[in-house]
């Protein structure tokens, strides 16, 4: 049955959430980039700002979204995965992992992790479904692994495959947070059989105008956070020791596109998907 998780660990959920309008945050100006609601003034700004930096950013946002649907229908058609653990859910917006998932294997379980106030107050959208499965959601921070997983493991069984989702989240921890750190420490307490599917924004494509993307972006955001584009080989730092799923490591409209790959899609955001043996 559903998992409503805010009620065993949390039951400050129901109290009035505090929200800093006047700073932007990235799970907001991602919202709108892809178009949604949930978004106030300082983001729409930050929003268009990196627009004006580098305009395929709201097509590369897009086109991300859609590598999270066939990555998750890869993984549980093709993979027979009914587990995923998604850090940096985001708001909730038109194809979660779980409806994606459960429309296929209505039995999936499913655990969203994010730090957003936002995503907070939107949570129950998020825990609506299939009943045969379970979907539950964790306020918890990237940067303690170890509380994720130990909150986790009441919705989901560490002794059975999971696949980890990392999209578009590992840029908001820097250098000095230890990156490869966070997902190694995720990774190795996952079975034999799990899969990574994580994107990035890249720092070696279009180089310039990501770089002013970041920099604009990092000037509007709130205390404690930043972003930081990589290269291809740090972002593939982040698959070591385990086996890439063709066709590797690729950008994101280039992994295994539903029909003919667009000759005239922009250049995007590095992903993966890989198989821990």
């Amino acid at each position: 049955m559903p998992v409503d998780w805010f009620r065993e660990t949390a039951p400050e959920r129901y109290e009035p959430i505090e929200i800093d309008t006047s700073v932007a945050h990235s799970a907001r100006v991602y919202n709108y980039l892809l178009g949604g609601k949930d978004h106030f003034a300082a983001d729409r700004d930050a929003g268009d700002q990196m627009i004006a930096a580098l305009p395929n950013v709201v097509t590369g946002s897009r086109m991300n979204r859609a590598f999270l649907a066939r990555a998750v229908r890869y993984l549980v058609t093709e993979c027979g995965i009914r587990q995923f653990l998604d850090i940096g859910t985001g708001i909730p917006s038109a194809g979660n992992t779980h409806e994606v998932a459960q429309a296929v294997a209505p039995e999936t379980r499913v655990v969203y992790v994010d730090n957003d106030p936002v995503v907070l107050a939107h949570a129950r959208a998020l825990l609506t479904g299939r009943p045969e499965g379970s979907v539950a959601y964790l306020h918890a921070d990237l940067r303690e692994p170890s509380k994720i997983l130990g909150a986790a493991a009441s919705t989901l069984d560490f002794s059975q495959p999971v696949a980890l989702m990392l999209l578009m989240v590992m840029h908001m921890i820097p250098d000095s947070g230890r990156p490869h750190g966070i997902v190694d420490q995720l990774l190795n307490a996952l079975p034999a059989g799990s899969y990574l599917a994580l994107s990035h924004p890249p720092s070696d494509i279009q180089s310039e105008g990501v770089a002013q993307v970041q920099q604009r972006f990092n000037e509007r955001l709130g205390a404690g956070e930043s972003m930081t584009a990589r290269s291809r080989d740090e972002v593939a730092r982040f698959f070591s020791g385990l086996e890439l799923v063709p066709p590797g490591l690729v950008q994101v409209h280039q992994w295994r596109p539903e029909g003919a790959t667009d000759p005239n899609a922009p250049d995007s955001i590095w992903c993966a998907v890989g198989r821990k043996n």
